[in-house]
């Protein structure tokens, strides 16, 4: 299946990072958290993605335009006769990827939308946002969806909790502390979504509407949207802290996400 992930928001709460590049090319250890993503993607099997660009999106196009000078080693030759030689492959190479520009301003509808040209009429895809890491199961979460034979399968996740949760005893004591729990009642949508391809009949060329606004609401009133619940770890990347905090996942050895 293709893969439409989200490139193109400015990412204002993160402006201290974002003032110089876009969102999905935070960095997590040494790769973007895009490349995460598409990571976590691919080791499922699905390695032919669309990345809908907007705000600084150039960068994005130059990271995969020159994805061997920033992954390898490089040895080079100066003279006249140059000579470049990059050392030790990528495991990348079966990866297609359509980089399309679909406006600094647009909302998320009508970047799904303009890259509607990009799937085959009647092919089911899979949707999700640059921002955001979780060890979903993909498989279940398709299969679920063609049980339902809904047009968009969101998955369901609780929201990571922003701060250490602490147990207090009545003498003020502390016997737990839990770093970011996760708040045990509440879902929301956590992106990793499977549409069919009708789900375009829902969008408008309007570039001011959001996806999970009036498109989520007439699908859900058509009762169209079905949901894949994930119990499992599920991680925005929306503040400096939470970008603190994956890298220091990654750093530790404990990035849920990382399967292949």
């Amino acid at each position: 299946m293709k893969v439409v992930i989200l490139c193109g928001g400015k990412g204002t709460r993160l402006r201290e990072e974002t003032e110089f590049r876009p969102k999905p090319m935070l960095p997590i250890g040494n790769r973007p958290i895009l490349w995460h993503i598409m990571k976590y993607y691919a080791s499922f099997g699905h390695k032919d993605f669309i990345l809908c660009l907007g705000y600084k999106g150039e960068m994005i196009k130059d990271y995969f335009r020159n994805y061997l000078w920033h992954t390898c080693d490089v040895s080079l030759s100066l003279g006249r006769g140059s000579k470049t030689e990059f050392h030790d492959r990528h495991n990348e190479e079966d990866w297609t990827i359509t980089l399309a520009n679909t406006g600094e301003d647009s909302m998320t509808a009508f970047r799904l939308k303009l890259v509607q040209r990009y799937i085959p009429k009647g092919e089911t895809f899979l949707f999700t946002y640059g921002d955001g890491l979780s060890n979903i199961d993909i498989r279940a979460a398709i299969q679920a969806h063609r049980l339902a034979q809904k047009t968009c399968t969101m998955s369901a996740v609780h929201p990571a909790g922003r701060f250490g949760a602490l147990n207090i005893e009545a003498d003020g004591s502390i016997h737990t502390f839990v770093e970011k729990p996760q708040i045990e009642l509440k879902f929301i949508n956590g992106g990793y979504m499977v549409c069919e391809y009708k789900v375009f009949n829902y969008l408008t060329d309007d570039p001011a509407i959001m996806f999970e606004r009036e498109p989520i609401a007439k699908i859900v009133a058509d009762g169209q949207l079905h949901s894949y619940r994930h119990e499992g770890f599920w991680q925005p990347m929306d503040t400096y802290q939470e970008m603190q905090y994956l890298n220091r996942l990654w750093a530790e050895g404990k990035a849920a996400w990382k399967v292949w």
